[in-house]
């Protein structure tokens, strides 16, 4: 269970700030080189033209870890040790496969301790992968398969989970952590438990050096822009937008407009769409 650190109010920026206390719960601070790759810079530019705003400047330098998530371990496997992954929300874990030795980066799940044993079983347990249609009604799972062997894909940031909450011969009914209610098939694998790194969604940057570490650029209204930039830009000091609706800075809708495809073959299974996030 990871911990929030606060620190002292020397300076305006550490008054607000906070992280989660990793030496609670890491184990080492080297990784494991053989399953290292190194990350090429794209920083939102494609051929010289920016085509993602707000990304450039790419922060501390980052190894990709390689992460395992489909789990391949018949025999089981035994956690070495808990790291940080700079590159997702949620710690990892080095894993070591009891048969051949073999040694891989798996997702840190909630109480996964360093020692553990775990293994792909129908035995519902803390940390183990199982088949999501032998789960009972109400279990926390984690790291779901949208196609049976395909890998996981869904529930896989820090401390999110969902909830099983019906099943029947073929389909087993799942609420996401966006509040999304859907079915997937019953041969699907996903993990017992919540992701680890709980804390995660409690950690306040504090200051804008934070952000601009993680290669997060500043956002700029369009309002404070000038016409030429910006649909909202231009006008005389505090004045509106001057339209009826806010735009993109390529004069569409902003607010409001679905993105998901149309066509999708997986939208079948979905019973109740994400409810919207409240305004703050």
């Amino acid at each position: 269970m990871s911990r929030i650190k606060l620190y002292k109010p020397t300076t305006p920026g550490r008054r607000s700030t906070s992280i989660v206390d990793y030496k609670q719960i890491l184990t080492t601070n080297e990784p494991h080189k053989p399953l290292l790759l190194r990350k090429k810079v794209q920083a939102g530019r494609s051929q010289g033209k920016i085509t993602v705003r707000h990304q450039g400047a790419s922060g501390i330098r980052k190894m990709i870890r390689q992460i395992d998530i489909k789990r391949n371990f018949p025999e089981g496997f035994k956690v070495l040790t808990i790291e940080y992954d700079p590159n997702r929300t949620s710690f990892i874990c080095l894993v070591s496969c009891l048969k051949t030795g073999i040694k891989k980066y798996i997702l840190h799940t909630d109480k996964m301790e360093v020692g553990n044993s775990y293994q792909t079983t129908s035995e519902v347990l803390d940390g183990n992968q199982v088949v999501i249609g032998t789960i009972p009604v109400g279990t926390y799972v984690s790291q779901i398969e949208m196609s049976p062997n395909k890998g996981a894909t869904m529930v896989r940031s820090a401390g999110t989970y969902a909830i099983v909450t019906a099943k029947d011969e073929r389909y087993v009914t799942i609420k996401l952590p966006s509040s999304e209610i859907r079915k997937i098939l019953a041969t699907c694998k996903c993990i017992v438990n919540r992701v680890g790194n709980t804390a995660h969604g409690l950690v306040r940057l504090g200051k804008a050096g934070r952000v601009r570490r993680k290669g997060v650029r500043p956002s700029v209204r369009g309002k404070v822009m000038n016409p030429v930039d910006h649909p909202h830009g231009g006008g005389e000091a505090s004045n509106s937008i001057g339209m009826k609706y806010p735009k993109t800075p390529w004069g569409k809708h902003a607010l409001g407009v679905k993105t998901r495809n149309k066509k999708k073959q997986s939208s079948k299974l979905i019973i109740a769409r994400r409810k919207p996030r409240k305004a703050k």
